[in-house]
């Protein structure tokens, strides 16, 4: 035996690669798990318990941030190109332009590299810099807006610049706002969340800016038997669901002032508005980053900020869920910075402390539960 072992080990160090070849030859054999393209990797994305209560309500996220491009809209933005490619609006070679703040934009140009086309996205200062930096990365175009003095979004000025270049150029604009095809990407992650939860979805959570991830999804539950019950959720300064306009940093969600609110928004869709101002939903961004070790964006922060007051309301054993859209990591120089948000009067350690202190709470209540259980008490 020892003369066999001393064979093999002299074998092993003499051919390294054939043995390698050998071991591997022997492995169970089965399908490759290969794609060939970024896209092909949509979907799919984990929901996470962050919270479960004494009642045994639970919380998931939809961690849409391990798409490809860490956002959502990547799901709208192939949707969208695959449609207008059906329907002759984009043809071989063609030209992609769009107003975006950043997520729809990266989205959008990884179908333009996969598929052939040129893509300009019209931005503005009020972007998160990574995101650019991501657009840029993939061949896109930037054309950049003046965001004013306020520091909000240049929503209307960017919409008005996009509609320029298209008419000058003939570029297919897909105007994601209006583009029924929009919410139609989100069919898919309805069934993703019905396939991964073993009852319905009671309640669903999602920020609201051009209305296609929250209504999509909603509507795509209901027609499957859903009786899910939908909160809609904009930054306080938005005006989607008629409150008062005013500036606000959160990015991606909510219409400032002037802004038609796009027919994607499907009022009917949704059960409940809520607002959250950017204090609030940056806090729990960054409560939710300490207690899991996973970076939401803002408008992430904003949605699960709503659930976490919620939680206490809703019938026991309920399931609620949250559209988390958008990766943290784009916004490791705004919403993770401390001197960013000092700047900006939205460092607020209170706010912080509120929901750690609710967090908490909860996580009591179920060591009260199952101490109950045990006692009978």
């Amino acid at each position: 035996m020892a003369l066999g072992q001393v064979d093999t080990q002299e074998y092993v160090n003499a051919h390294p690669r054939a043995a390698a070849r050998d071991a591997v030859a022997h492995l169970p054999r089965r399908r490759e798990n290969v794609v060939r393209s970024a896209s092909e990797l949509i979907g799919s994305t984990p929901l996470l318990e962050l919270i479960r209560t004494g009642t045994g309500t639970r919380l998931l996220l939809k961690l849409e941030q391990f798409n490809p491009t860490g956002s959502a809209k990547v799901r709208m933005a192939r949707e969208m190109v695959l449609q207008a490619e059906r329907s002759g609006e984009l043809r071989p070679g063609g030209h992609i332009v769009e107003p975006t703040s950043g997520n729809t934009g990266t989205g959008l140009a990884l179908m333009a590299l996969e598929r052939g086309y040129t893509f300009t996205a019209v931005v503005d200062g009020h972007a998160a810099v990574d995101k650019l930096r991501a657009m840029k990365a993939m061949g896109a175009q930037l054309v950049s807006v003046d965001s004013g003095t306020g520091g909000g979004p240049s929503t209307v000025e960017r919409r008005r610049i996009a509609a320029e270049i298209a008419a000058r150029t003939g570029a297919y604009r897909p105007d994601q706002h209006n583009n029924p095809h929009n919410n139609a990407g989100y069919r898919e992650l309805a069934h993703e969340l019905l396939a991964d939860i073993d009852t319905d979805v009671d309640y669903l959570i999602g920020a609201v800016g051009t209305g296609g991830s929250l209504c999509g999804t909603v509507e795509e539950l209901r027609r499957l038997g859903s009786r899910v019950h939908a909160l809609g959720v904009e930054p306080m300064g938005s005006i989607i669901f008629g409150g008062a306009a005013g500036g606000y940093w959160q990015t991606g969600a909510g219409s400032p002032a002037g802004f038609p609110v796009g027919g994607n928004v499907k009022y009917d869709a949704i059960d409940e508005d809520c607002r959250v101002g950017d204090i609030d939903a940056f806090a729990t961004a960054r409560v939710v980053a300490r207690r899991t070790g996973i970076l939401v964006g803002g408008t992430g922060g904003a949605a699960i900020h709503v659930a976490l007051r919620r939680l206490v309301h809703v019938p026991a054993g309920s399931t609620v869920i949250v559209l988390v859209c958008d990766a943290g990591e784009k916004y490791l120089d705004t919403v993770y910075d401390d001197d960013w948000l000092r700047e900006r009067g939205l460092l607020d350690r209170a706010a912080q402390q509120r929901i750690i202190r609710l967090c908490r709470a909860y996580d009591e209540s179920v060591r009260l539960a199952a101490y109950s259980v045990r006692t009978g008490a």
